[in-house]
């Protein structure tokens, strides 16, 4: 008897329209859906800045220990961080962000192919909208579950562009790499031992 992959829900998303495509129509007053209240804009506090974590810095060298508190730090007090020197290839991430240029500026009828179903937040769409009377945001976006393979939408990642699927498939590998050097470094942070 074959066992087949265990598929991961992770939710649905209402359908909503495309922002490029409202945005075509050369509307006069931006749709009431996206307009926001005042007390609802977001405060952005000018005090504070994200955390950064020097990777080169963290696994090597003279302040390996002071980089180490300073990323045990960044996820107490913020939950993220931002790293530099973490070692993807620039062309790398210059490739792949020029494929996602182009999956953007597709024509809306293949975009139609790569968009979300009912029971999916993955494809062209918005994440975890749940009422019609939702605010959203205004843009555009595009999920996928890339890793891993195991829980990907193979029928989707199929519909991809080509150079959008090599390329992609090149920067999870090297993304997964960092993932891992971080997170045995948090496990370093958290004096947890790695063998388990």
């Amino acid at each position: 008897m074959e066992s087949t992959p265990e598929k991961l829900y992770f939710g649905k998303s209402l359908l909503v329209p495309s922002v490029q495509e409202l945005a075509k129509q050369h509307l006069t007053n931006i749709p009431a859906r996206y307009v926001r209240p005042e007390q609802e804009t977001p405060v952005i506090s000018t005090g504070a800045s994200v955390p950064v974590i020097d990777l080169q810095k963290l696994i090597s060298g003279d302040s390996m220990d002071s980089e180490l508190q300073e990323l045990h730090s960044a996820c107490q007090q913020w939950g993220f961080l931002q790293v530099i020197n973490h070692g993807v290839t620039p062309s790398l991430m210059e490739d792949f962000k020029r494929e996602v240029i182009q999956l953007f500026k597709l024509p809306m009828e293949e975009k139609k192919k790569l968009w979300q179903q009912e029971d999916s937040l993955e494809g062209f769409g918005n994440a975890f909208v749940v009422s019609e009377e939702q605010k959203l945001d205004w843009g555009d976006m595009f999920g996928i579950m890339t890793l891993p393979p195991r829980i990907r939408k193979v029928d989707l990642f199929q519909k991809l562009p080509s150079n959008l699927r090599d390329v992609l498939e090149a920067y999870c590998k090297e993304i997964k790499s960092l993932a891992m050097i971080i997170v045995c470094q948090l496990s370093k942070a958290l004096r947890m031992d790695e063998r388990k």
